[in-house]
């Protein structure tokens, strides 16, 4: 059964799944001993209910960890911000931030959701920045120019998080995301001088 995410009563019934899984991470510490049994009843709904949002427990995960990452990007960097160095800067410091944080609270068992977890931070990442080259972009480049300079830049920021999330003793926070916003920034840079040309 297919639902539209934009339906008042999907957003609310979603919400509902999100929160009683929050609820249920409080209390477990973890995610793996968490079932779908558990995240319904605690939403006091039924499963077929949560099936028909959800395909799988895994489906979920990378939902409520897409969401988790809006709401902390949106913490800091609102939807509506234009785009320059300085939110470049900001969203590069907020997926340091996040996957730190993040990797804070992961316990060993979580370790399978991982690859899961990290898919849905760079598809969100990659969403955002493809709305703020779009934005930019106003017709001069080709949709396959603009995706292709959003798929490597949010892989350049979000792999680069990652990396340094496994160890952050090796270099500060703020010189990683002081070097990845120069490197970027100057590639963004020849993309709105071609703009203008």
């Amino acid at each position: 059964m297919s639902v539209n995410p934009d339906d008042p009563r999907v957003i609310k019934t979603r919400q509902q799944l999100v929160q009683a899984f929050n609820e249920l991470v409080g209390e477990k510490r973890n995610f793996y001993s968490i079932s779908v049994h558990d995240i319904a009843a605690q939403a006091a709904v039924n499963r077929t209910t949560f099936y028909a949002h959800f395909q799988d427990k895994y489906h979920f995960l990378e939902y409520w960890k897409t969401e988790k990452f809006k709401i902390f990007v949106n913490g800091r960097l609102p939807e509506d911000a234009s785009f320059n160095a300085d939110s470049l800067r900001t969203l590069i410091q907020t997926v340091f931030d996040f996957l730190l944080q993040a990797r804070q609270y992961s316990t060993p068992g979580d370790k399978q959701f991982e690859a899961i977890f990290e898919n849905a931070i760079q598809k969100e990442l990659h969403r955002l920045l493809l709305k703020w080259l779009h934005g930019e972009n106003q017709q001069s480049f080709t949709p396959d120019k603009v995706e292709t300079k959003a798929l490597v830049v949010s892989w350049g920021v979000f792999g680069s998080a990652l990396q340094w999330s496994r160890n952050p003793q090796s270099r500060s926070v703020e010189w990683m995301v002081e070097e990845i916003n120069e490197v970027i920034w100057a590639d963004l840079a020849s993309f709105f001088d071609q703009r203008t040309r």
